[in-house]
């Protein structure tokens, strides 16, 4: 009998269109021999849907006429089945499907912020993802830099603070960035992903419009500052506690200062990040390939990671420096393309991403989550009367 791996995509984020790519892409590349795929769209409004038709991509031109043919769901756990139901519930509830395993692929806040994660945990099925707290910390730049930072990791300096901050106190803010930082700064909303929203600004007056952008697309802005002679290099991990290991380095190709959505996914059809130009390897010496390599494997098993990610790193080329940039939980295609020089087909990654949740998720059951101690029959006290 074939395992049902529900792929899951789209979601309440900036990158949903860059999600629907990728969610497609991975449901395509799996084994079908061994695996049976039960698409799950996530509709901006957050709404779940289910069928065959989900997984043509040239049907998301007319989404309207999309969500007429497919079926709305409701995601239940009942006993020992994660099912899918027909929403709204009829007068004779069946399943439509179940699920044994979830392919997370999607992309941005909603998406990798750990909320879907503790989803599936309460679903108690396994899901080939990081987890909740390395989510968590990988979607909020700032909260990434404090924990890195804390563990001897580089990043390079920042200042945040949130919006309400910026109506109330923005004189104070700018002065407080120019002294600290001083200009060349990148405006970032702290909890964005694909190079969206992102500002690069040289005074003040460009620093307010990054700020409003950044402000319109997250609570929290993040403001770093700008290295100016860069080289932009990308390193996958894949593995779990017990075994992680680093793909090859990429050196992504940008049409402007930093890397763009566009030089990501616009130029590239519908082929996801996948489709991006990019030098694999990176043009790097292999001492510091390596070197990323080695901060890639730490910071996977620092966080707690499992399954695949993808860190992106910049090198100050003046001083040869090397600064990890961001975290990416869910990266773009699953970084399928690292993998693929040393050996590892897209199928292969998928399987090795089903393998690992499978085998965790039964570690996970083997532990005690309760205690032997029947607390209503050895008298309560400080209770309420």
């Amino acid at each position: 009998m074939k395992i049902k791996v529900g792929v899951f995509f789209g979601g309440k984020s900036t990158e949903h269109e860059v999600s629907v790519i990728s969610g497609i892409q991975a449901a395509h590349s799996l084994n079908k021999d061994k695996y049976e795929v039960v698409p799950v769209y996530v509709t901006k409004q957050g709404d779940f849907y289910t069928g065959p038709e989900l997984l043509d991509i040239t049907e998301y031109k007319n989404l309207d006429a999309l969500l007429q043919k497919a079926v709305p769901v409701a995601i239940i756990r009942d006993r020992e089945k994660v099912l899918l139901y027909k929403y709204p519930f009829g007068l004779f509830k069946k399943p439509l499907n179940y699920l044994d395993v979830i392919l997370p692929v999607m992309h941005g806040h909603l998406g990798e912020n750990g909320g879907f994660q503790g989803f599936f945990e309460v679903l108690d099925i396994p899901y080939a993802e990081c987890g909740v707290l390395p989510s968590a910390i990988g979607m909020d730049k700032v909260i990434t830099k404090y924990v890195l930072r804390s563990a001897g990791i580089p990043v390079i300096d920042w200042y945040s603070f949130y919006g309400h901050d910026w109506l109330t106190d923005e004189e104070r803010l700018i002065e407080e960035m120019e002294n600290q930082i001083g200009y060349p700064l990148i405006v970032k909303p702290a909890t964005g992903g694909s190079s969206i929203g992102i500002s690069i600004v040289h005074n003040r007056q460009e620093l307010k419009d990054g700020v409003e952008l950044a402000r319109s697309m997250a609570e929290k802005i993040i403001v770093e500052k700008l290295v100016e002679n860069m080289q932009e290099v990308n390193c996958s991990v894949l593995g779990d506690s017990e075994n992680a290991e680093a793909s090859v380095c990429e050196e992504p190709v940008s049409t402007k200062e930093i890397l763009s959505f566009d030089d990501k996914y616009s130029n590239s059809n519908t082929k996801g990040m996948s489709g991006a130009q990019r030098k694999i390897p990176a043009d790097i010496p292999e001492e510091q390939a390596e070197t990323i390599r080695e901060l890639s494997r730490i910071v996977f098993n620092l966080l707690g990671c499992k399954g695949v990610i993808r860190i992106d790193y910049i090198i100050d080329k003046d001083t040869n420096q090397i600064y990890l940039n961001e975290l990416n939980t869910i990266p773009g295609s699953l970084a399928f393309y690292l993998w693929e020089p040393k050996g590892i087909s897209y199928t292969e990654l998928l399987d090795q991403l089903l393998t690992i949740a499978i085998r965790n998720h039964q570690k996970a059951k083997s532990l005690t989550y309760s205690y032997e101690n029947n607390l209503f029959l050895s008298g309560l006290q400080g209770l309420k009367k």
